[in-house]
C-alpha cells in the first residue's frame, strides 16, 4: 500500500462545473468541496460520481499499460459475477459457505494442475494475491526450519537465512525485513539473469529455511531452473546431510507452464518443492485481489500456523495475514476455470506467447535494439539498445512511449548488472496482435527522432525507472 503524505500547505479547494448541480447549476455550488478534509455536507451521488471520475481521467489506460502483469480484462459476465459477491465477505466462511466451496475446489483444480502427490491431500487458500501467498509460504518454512532447530532456536547462532536469486519480487525482501530471515541473494553474471542452481547451493547452510525458484522472472520473463535446483540441492544432501526444501514462485509462470510447457518439470512433481504460489490476478485471468498458495501436503504447513477461529457461529480454519477481504475475486478465479478449462487456458496463453514473440521479433529486426528474452516463456521480453546506439537511451523510448499511451517500463538490473538498463514488455490476455501492431508502428515511428539525438537526454536513471511491481 503507498504511503502519502497528509494536506500540502496552501492547497485549493476541489474545482466544480456549476453544471453538475442537479436542478439549480448554481445550488450547492457557493462552496467547492475541500480535498484533503471531509466536506460538511452531503452532495448529490452524481455529483460526487463525477468529480471523481473526472480526475481518474488521468490515470493510464490500463489495456495499453504494458508494465503490469495484472489482469485488465475479463468478461461481462465474470464483471457481474463480482458485482453479485462484492459484499460477501471471505472469511464467513458459515455465513457464505458456497463461496467458502468454491475456494476450496480452486485449491483443488491447482492441487491437481500442480501435480500434487496426493491432491486431496494438498493443502492451500486463497490470498489478496501473490505477495501475500509468498509472505505465507516463506513463514511455513521458517516454521518448519524452526521446529527442526527447537534446540537451538532461538539463538544468537541459529539465524534464519532465505536463499533467492536478486531478481526475486520486492514481496520477498519484505518478508526477510518483516520476519527477520537473512535474506541470501544469488547475483546476476553476464547473460544470467536469474538465479544459479550451484550458487545458491553454496549458500546454503544449518540456518537455510529454504531456497526460493521464480518461475517466471519479472526482470525479463525467463524461467528459473527449478530442477536444475532442486538436483543441486539433492547433491548438497548427499555430500553434508543439509535437507533444504524449496518454494517456486509462480505468480505468472505456474499458470503459463502447466498448459504451454507440459514437459517442464517445476512443480510438485520435484519431491523437494514443498510449496507453490501464483496470481490469480495476473495469468489466472482475474482482476486484482487474489492469489493462491498451496503446500505438497499437511506436514509441509505447520498445524500451529493454522488458527481455528469462533467466528459468527462457526469454527473455521484460517491462514492469512488479512482477515476480512471481498469473496468476488475467488469467485471470478472459479468462473475462469470453469469457463475455460484446459483447453481454454492454453489457447488464451498460446495467444499471448505467440503475440510476444511476433512482436519481439519484429522489435529485433528495427536494428536498434538488442533482446535479452524473447517471450517464449512468460509471455514477457526485455531489450535494451543495440551497442552501437549512442544517442538515446531506453529511457528516452519509455517516454517518449508515454506520449502515444504506452506504459513501458525502464530500469536498470541489479547486482551485478547495474550497467545494464532494459524495457520490458508483458503481453497479457487483451494486449491483441492488433495492438500490438499499433505498438511496433508508434515505436517505429518515433525511432527518427531518437536517432537524430546527439545523446541521450535522461539524467538521473534512478530518477527515471519506471520498475516498480
Amino acid at each position: 500500500m503507498p504511503l502519502h503524505p497528509g494536506r500540502p500547505a496552501g492547497e485549493r479547494p476541489m474545482s466544480v462545473n456549476p453544471f453538475l448541480g442537479p436542478a439549480n447549476p448554481v445550488g450547492g455550488m457557493t462552496q467547492a468541496p475541500p480535498r484533503h478534509r471531509l466536506p460538511d455536507g452531503p452532495m448529490a451521488p452524481s455529483t460526487a460520481y463525477q468529480l471523481v471520475h473526472d480526475e481518474l481521467m488521468l490515470d493510464g489506460n490500463a489495456r495499453l499499460n504494458l508494465a503490469t502483469f495484472v489482469t485488465t480484462w475479463m468478461e461481462p459476465e465474470a464483471g457481474l459475477l463480482m458485482a453479485e459477491c462484492r459484499d460477501k465477505n471471505m472469511i464467513d466462511k458459515d455465513e457464505y459457505p458456497r463461496t467458502a466451496e468454491l475456494e476450496r475446489r480452486c485449491v483443488a483444480m491447482l492441487a491437481d494442475l500442480w501435480h500434487a502427490p496426493d491432491p486431496s491431500k494438498a493443502v492451500g487458500c486463497s490470498t489478496t494475491g501473490s505477495s501475500e501467498a509468498c509472505m505465507l509460504a516463506g513463514l511455513a518454512l521458517k516454521r518448519r526450519w524452526a521446529l527442526r532447530n527447537a534446540g537451538r532456536y532461538p539463538s544468537r547462532e541459529a539465524r534464519p537465512n532465505l536463499v533467492m536469486g536478486v531478481n526475486v519480487q520486492v514481496c520477498w525482501d519484505k518478508f526477510c525485513t518483516f520476519w527477520e530471515v537473512e535474506p541470501r541473494q544469488v547475483p546476476m553474471e553476464g547473460d544470467r539473469f536469474h538465479l544459479d542452481p550451484a550458487a545458491a547451493a553454496e549458500l546454503c547452510d544449518e540456518n537455510t529455511i529454504g531456497v526460493v525458484g521464480i518461475l517466471g522472472s519479472t526482470f525479463d520473463g525467463s524461467y528459473e531452473p527449478v530442477a536444475e535446483l532442486c538436483a543441486a540441492l539433492d547433491d548438497l544432501q548427499e555430500r553434508t546431510g543439509l535437507d533444504v526444501p524449496v518454494h517456486v514462485d509462480g505468480a505468472s509462470g505456474a499458470m503459463i507452464a502447466p498448459f504451454l510447457d507440459e514437459d517442464l518439470v517445476w512443480d510438485f512433481r520435484l519431491d523437494r518443492v514443498a510449496s507453490v504460489n501464483t496470481s490469480g490476478h495476473k495469468y489466472g485471468l482475474v482482476y486484482p485481489g487474489v492469489g493462491w498458495a498451496l503446500w505438497r501436503d499437511a506436514a509441509a504447513l505447520p498445524e500451529e500456523l493454522v488458527f481455528r477461529v469462533n467466528y459468527l457461529g462457526g469454527e473455521m480454519p484460517t491462514f492469512a495475514l488479512n482477515f476480512s477481504r471481498p469473496g468476488a475475486q475467488v469467485v471470478a478465479q472459479y468462473y475462469s476455470f470453469l469457463r475455460l478449462g484446459q483447453d481454454g487456458y492454453r489457447a488464451v496463453q498460446q495467444a499471448a506467447r505467440d503475440v510476444a514473440t511476433g512482436l519481439s521479433a519484429r522489435i529485433e529486426a528495427l536494428g536498434d535494439f538488442r533482446l535479452l528474452t524473447r517471450g517464449d516463456e512468460l509471455p514477457v521480453f526485455a531489450f535494451t539498445t543495440a551497442p552501437d546506439v549512442t544517442g538515446f537511451d531506453v529511457f528516452d523510448v519509455a517516454r517518449r512511449l508515454r506520449e502515444n499511451g504506452w506504459l513501458v517500463p525502464a530500469y536498470t538490473f541489479p547486482a551485478n548488472r547495474q550497467d545494464l538498463a532494459v524495457l520490458r514488455v508483458v503481453c497479457r490476455n487483451g494486449f491483441s496482435e492488433d495492438l500490438a501492431d499499433l505498438f511496433a508502428e508508434d515505436l517505429t515511428r518515433l525511432l527518427p527522432e531518437l536517432r537524430s539525438q546527439s545523446h541521450p537526454l535522461t539524467r538521473d536513471r534512478n530518477a527515471a525507472t519506471g520498475f516498480h511491481h
